[in-house]
């Protein structure tokens, strides 16, 4: 018989990742707990509780598994940890990321403290990542499955959570996981996987956020000053964005460049590659480094300031209130105030920090230029 290796709980969501980290989990000689969170409550258009459709989904896994499984009510954190700040964030203009807040206020706080009050010496979930280093020096690596890996969603975990917390289907590609789903009869295998804002899922962005933020209607100007339309609500827009504005007429595609809260302005330009979207610099705050070891600056690595961005070469400064800059080797197009920059040593995610705002655009040099070219 096969050595218990400790209590897991595994965080259920009712798809297919936590399913099969379960299972390969109890293969693997660990006692394993499922635990459902429910972190929002609506129903459908046919009335129907969209977390209990999800949770039907955890019960028929945990019982072909034949493990114990429990739900938690997190509705109330999560509201007030994420949800509203998130909604605040957009009305002052920003573009937040409610994932990596929620992993970091709820999954590995409020639901690793509720893991461990039930005797877990583990928590696991299904994000695509790794753990690496020693048992005392634990390190976070990205997923083997590179159009998966979710490590910069995670790059607020410490160390100390790290030494308990593991993931079962990092080394996998997510076909592969759907494969293992299949072979064992679990009925998440073929399940969508779940898009959209964190526990909130897929919808109209819009017509969902009009119930939060009310529409206040401003102008579309140009960087040159110039009104060339009128927008629903700066909050509905974000840097980089094309599909959605509105404004068509000649020439190449508008662009989001640039917004002003006090104004209630959103700046557009045309053209996939117009300078007014591109900087190399940026300033960052609200520092997170996963290992305890103190950095060293200047220092030389890689960074990401999106989700599905390729590593980018950059230089890191710290100044001394905290304050990160950041100088890419090659100008990054759409940096977003509020977003997360993660920072990466080959395929080990080092920390992160929050974007305060871009360094001065290609359009703002070229302009200062030009205008000291015609002072002189």
């Amino acid at each position: 018989m096969q050595k218990n290796k400790g209590t897991v709980v595994v965080g259920m969501s009712g798809g297919v990742d936590s399913s099969v980290s379960a299972l390969l989990l109890k293969q693997q000689g660990y006692n394993v707990i499922g635990l459902f969170m429910k972190n929002w409550e609506e129903k459908d258009d046919n009335g129907v509780c969209m977390s209990a459709k999800e949770y039907e989904d955890v019960v028929k896994v945990c019982e072909l598994l034949e493990i114990p499984y429990y739900s938690v009510n997190f509705v109330d954190e999560y509201w007030n940890h994420v949800f509203a700040h998130f909604i605040e964030e957009l009305k002052l203009g920003y573009t937040p990321n409610p994932d990596i807040l929620c992993n970091r206020e709820i999954k590995f706080q409020v639901f690793f403290a509720k893991a461990k009050s039930l005797g877990a010496d583990f928590l696991a979930t299904g994000h695509y990542c790794q753990i690496g280093g020693t048992k005392d020096s634990p390190v976070l690596l990205k997923g083997t499955d590179p159009g998966k890996d979710q490590s910069y969603f995670l790059y607020t975990i410490k160390e100390k959570t790290l030494k308990e917390v593991l993931f079962p289907v990092g080394h996998l590609t997510k076909s592969e996981v759907r494969k293992i789903a299949e072979e064992h009869g679990l009925s998440t295998a073929e399940k969508k996987d779940s898009t959209g804002i964190c526990f909130i899922g897929e919808r109209n962005f819009k017509n969902f956020l009009s119930n939060y933020i009310p529409y206040e209607k401003g102008q579309f100007m140009t960087v040159d000053n110039k009104v060339v339309g009128y927008h629903e609500g700066m909050a509905y827009y974000t840097i980089g964005q094309r599909k959605g504005i509105g404004l068509g007429g000649p020439g190449e595609p508008w662009f989001v460049v640039g917004k002003n809260a006090e104004t209630n302005t959103v700046y557009v330009a045309q053209g996939t590659d117009h300078p007014a979207l591109y900087s190399d610099t940026l300033t960052a705050s609200d520092i997170s480094f996963v290992s305890d070891v103190e950095m060293t600056f200047p220092m030389q690595c890689k960074a990401k300031i999106r989700y599905r961005q390729s590593d980018q070469d950059c230089i890191i400064e710290k100044e001394n209130n905290g304050i990160l800059t950041v100088r890419f080797l090659r100008p990054q197009r759409a940096i977003t105030s509020r977003q997360s920059i993660v920072f990466y040593r080959e395929e080990e995610c080092i920390g992160g920090a929050m974007i305060i705002k871009s360094g001065p655009t290609y359009f703002e040099l070229n302009k200062k230029i030009e205008d000291s070219s015609i002072c002189d």
